[in-house]
């Protein structure tokens, strides 16, 4: 366990969004090297496991909810230095995440085929996102204890342990890749097929090292299969502060989703383009990500030890530091996006797609980077309500308006990405006022 409520704010960040942002960055070789491979199968393989990926966010969602929650949990319980309650809400989440991995499985399998045909712009990209899904299904499965076990561990301030791992697991993946899907050395060409099952043997290795440094190191919170037994006002309070979370991540589902189908009608090349833009645009987020990942664990210590000026303090400079690593990649997308894209594919229309789409969509990533920030206080705080109410409000502004663009004459694909501007826009000043207003209502001194 480590102590966030002592020194300095942005060394303190800067120490906890360091190592999670180094992992990131395997995350994003991964990423890259697994889109260079699949963009060398043609434009129904990348728009298929673009599509496919989306489901994503649908897991990124159920894993929200328990993630968040032990967090914003467990690292209040640490403030108040009452290690039994960390260790019990530990174990709930252990229990929580069996039942999530399996209605994954059931629901993956039985729901992939209506998912994908309702989006997809053709049968080739239905054929290639459904034979990724299913090898990726069981990988997705096993995010959930994955994520029980790490955010628990960010919680009580080390973030190295779950760091390690998810570097190996990528390198484990990075190797696999080429291997699975190229057929590279002895491995068989599996296409789109290996993707899936790379990215599932990754990690179930990396579930494997978890629940090995659980075992063997980690001393402050525990495996107890006597308190994997439901507790039904814990799951309560879980779910209290993990359901607004996930709703904030089954909106960006929604929204990818929603993207697809209206670029539908540009075809496999504008699909495909749009896949691989995005494949970009979260790599280069995860910086940032990094830093909002720390925010919530020292928002919640300081937040559970009363120290309330520190969690504004954590709040503000989170913010700042999340601007510059945003004002640079956005200087990075409207330089040289075109170049970046061209590392995946030599297809011009494929090309032209993705890099206007980072040029354009860059426009707000320091908003997408206040949005982030904003979250993670909100997580730490407890009440991820004002998330959700954010990211509520950004769909609502999209959404209507880019589906009265998309039958109105002269429709192009660039009027997308021009509303996605205007909608992130409004969500990080929805996010920011927010914020403020739960500093009001939350932050007040115990009177004497």
């Amino acid at each position: 366990m480590k102590d966030l409520t002592q020194g300095s704010i942005v060394k303190i960040i800067i120490a906890m969004a360091t190592p999670v942002a180094a992992g990131m960055i395997f995350q994003t070789l991964y990423l890259l090297v697994d889109l260079y491979f699949v963009a060398a199968l043609g434009d129904d393989a990348v728009a298929g496991v673009g599509a496919g990926g989306t489901l994503m966010f649908m897991i990124m969602a159920l894993t929200q909810i328990l993630g968040v929650s032990a967090v914003a949990l467990i690292s209040q319980a640490v403030g108040r230095k009452d290690q039994p309650a960390a260790n019990l809400i530990f174990n709930q989440s252990l229990a929580i995440a069996m039942i999530f991995g399996a209605i994954t499985l059931l629901g993956g399998y039985l729901l992939a085929d209506a998912y994908l045909a309702s989006i997809a712009s053709d049968e080739g990209t239905v054929r290639e996102g459904r034979t990724f899904l299913f090898w990726f299904l069981p990988g997705m499965a096993l995010q959930f204890p994955m994520i029980a076990m790490a955010s628990s561990l960010r919680a009580t301030g080390l973030v190295k342990p779950g760091m390690v791992v998810q570097m190996l697991t990528v390198v484990l993946n990075t190797i696999l890749a080429p291997l699975l899907i190229a057929g590279w050395g002895p491995g068989p060409a599996l296409g789109v097929m290996g993707a899936g099952l790379a990215s599932s043997i990754s990690v179930t290795v990396g579930v494997s090292m978890l629940v090995y440094y659980f075992m063997k190191m980690e001393k402050y919170v525990a495996f107890d299969t006597a308190q994997w037994r439901p507790r039904f006002d814990i799951w309560k309070r879980m779910l209290g502060i993990g359901l607004p979370a996930g709703g904030e991540m089954l909106i960006l589902f929604v929204y990818f989703s929603a993207v697809y189908w209206l670029i539908q009608g540009f075809g496999a090349e504008a699909q495909a383009g749009f896949s691989i833009g995005g494949r970009i645009m979260q790599s280069i987020f995860m910086p940032t990500m990094a830093i909002a990942f720390a925010l919530g664990p020292i928002a919640g210590q300081n937040s559970g030890a009363k120290q309330y000026d520190r969690v504004r303090e954590t709040c503000y400079k989170g913010i700042m530091l999340s601007s510059i690593v945003m004002l640079v990649t956005t200087i990075l997308m409207q330089w040289k996006s075109d170049v970046l894209m061209a590392y995946f594919t030599d297809e011009v229309a494929v090309i032209e797609v993705g890099s206007v789409f980072l040029q354009l969509i860059s426009l707000n990533f320091i908003a997408q980077g206040i949005v982030f920030s904003c979250s993670g206080i909100f997580q730490g705080l407890g009440n991820t309500r004002p998330a959700l109410m954010s990211s509520m409000v950004r769909v609502v502004t999209f959404l209507p308006l880019a589906v009265f663009l998309k039958y109105q004459p002269g429709y192009t694909i660039n009027q997308v990405w021009y509303v996605s501007v205007l909608s992130v826009t409004v969500q990080a000043i929805v996010s920011f006022l927010l914020v403020r207003r739960e500093f009001r209502l939350r932050l007040q001194p115990t009177p004497a």
